[in-house]
């Protein structure tokens, strides 16, 4: 079972700054009757991630990401609570402002901190390295909003004083990538991607900082890949997920490690090198034991890379056909996936006792309205357990509880529902939730296991690609 414990180096990762004084209820005030200054208001609130981290884990309550988020939430209001309590006074200091700015901040009220950090910076003598921070919020704060001459501005101003902080330099230059990036300028996306990795490279070998670092890295490194990957720079767009293999290594990480691997397998395939991307599964698989010093860490990689087996050796391909005379289809007519050749396919594995299955079906839903004209196709595929809400029931029975399932969730797409496991063998969907993407001629261009907004977002992007392939 897990505890928070070994979280506590990510939540002090999301914490803004490092904390310079008390923190939780009583860190507010030195006597129950004083009144807490804006500064001491902030330090609770940034804190507040932690404090309950070290209460659950005192508690031995076990950590679970309905928690994590509730306890952020939790954090969110406290700094807004804050922020209008403290925004109601009146003579408030140019100190004042630069922590009812960074209150909003935590508050996730873009307006209210740049209004105050302005205020902060703009004002007689601030201090040097809570003006730096200041610039380099706004500076994120601006690209959000697609202000990038703004945010280009204030990251010139933020490197032409001291002093400098890589995770600040991080920030700022990784949000302004992804700005370029979702305006598909990809020419300067990558320079500003560059820097943000660079900058989270030299975090993640800083002394008691390489978990935290690994944790943001992943994100660094991807926008180079995908900069020069959308620039059609394939040497540089493998050059990138190579680094962050290599920093795996050197740090041994075996999850950062299959990141970077496995990214690059599914572009060589994606790119028509399928049989450059088998070569690295097997040379990834061998070189487990060289790259990695602890046995665990080699037996956690290779156990991640194996899983992923017969999926690897599915992408790429032509979608494996399953029987469709062997499968109860409702309530459409059953059809091969040669006879759906043409369409966008969407293969959802899933099952009624699978929660994290649900989380998908609003979007699947909304794809479903929104796709269905231009050739999508969605299928939602389980099989028979043998059981109902924990009790024994035949085929008949299930079938019934499917159909009831499938009113009771408004799910407008067909259900296959195999008499057996070979469905999923066939896409090495053994674990749920799994989706496959197949394109117009029946090859298999994504599949994946697990659920997170990451996931939903590629899949979307994926179907939006495909869809426009003809």
């Amino acid at each position: 079972m897990k505890y928070f414990a070994p979280f506590l180096l990510l939540i002090s990762a999301l914490s803004l700054l490092g904390q310079s004084g008390r923190t939780g209820a009583a860190g507010l005030s030195p006597t129950p009757t004083a009144t807490p200054t804006v500064k001491q208001m902030f330090e609770e609130a940034n804190g507040y991630l932690k404090a309950k981290a070290a209460e659950f884990d005192a508690k031995k309550i076990a950590f679970s990401d309905s928690l994590f988020d509730r306890t952020k939430l939790e954090q969110r209001q406290l700094a807004a609570k804050y922020a209008a309590a403290a925004g109601a006074r009146p003579g408030l200091t140019p100190e004042d402002h630069y922590y009812l700015g960074l209150l909003h901040w935590i508050a996730e009220n873009l307006e209210g901190t740049a209004a105050n950090l302005i205020q902060f910076v703009e004002s007689e003598n601030p201090a040097a390295d809570h003006s730096q921070t200041a610039r380099s919020l706004i500076a994120v704060i601006r690209a959000k909003q697609g202000k990038l001459e703004d945010a280009e501005k204030l990251l010139a101003e933020y490197l032409a004083n001291d002093p400098k902080k890589l995770t600040e330099r991080a920030r700022m230059e990784g949000e302004i990538a992804k700005a370029y990036q979702a305006r598909k300028q990809f020419d300067k996306m990558a320079p500003h991607a560059e820097q943000d990795y660079a900058a989270a490279k030299a975090v993640v070998l800083e002394p008691g900082s390489m978990q935290r670092g690994l944790d943001e890295i992943l994100d660094s490194g991807m926008l180079v890949f995908e900069a020069y990957r959308d620039l059609g720079d394939r040497t540089r767009a493998e050059a990138a997920l190579d680094d962050m293999r290599a920093l795996a290594v050197r740090t041994q990480s075996s999850p950062f490690a299959y990141y970077a691997i496995d990214q690059k397998i599914k572009y060589l395939t994606e790119t028509g090198r399928k049989l450059d991307a088998q070569a690295l599964y097997k040379a990834a698989l061998a070189s487990a034991t060289s790259d990695f010093t602890a046995k665990e860490v080699q037996e956690d990689l290779t156990k991640r890379l194996k899983a992923r087996d017969r999926q690897y050796e599915v992408l790429g391909q032509r979608a494996p056909e399953f029987l469709t005379k062997d499968q109860l289809w409702f309530p459409g007519k059953p059809q091969t996936l040669s006879e759906l050749r043409g369409k966008v396919v969407v293969l959802e594995f899933w099952a009624t006792w699978c929660a994290p299955c649900f989380d998908t079906f609003p979007d699947l839903i909304e794809w479903h309205e929104q796709f269905k004209d231009q050739g999508l196709v969605i299928l939602g595929v389980t099989r028979y357990y043998g059981q109902v809400n924990g009790l024994p029931a035949d085929e008949g029975r299930e079938t019934e509880e499917l159909k009831l399932f499938r009113e009771k969730w408004r799910l407008p797409y067909d259900f296959v529902v195999g008499k057996d496991q070979s469905i999923q063998m066939l896409y090495g969907a053994m674990l749920l939730p799994t989706a496959a993407i197949i394109d117009r001629k029946g090859v298999v261009r994504y599949l994946e296991t697990g659920t997170s907004t990451s996931r939903i977002e590629q899949m979307r992007d994926t179907i939006v690609r495909l869809l426009a392939e003809k």
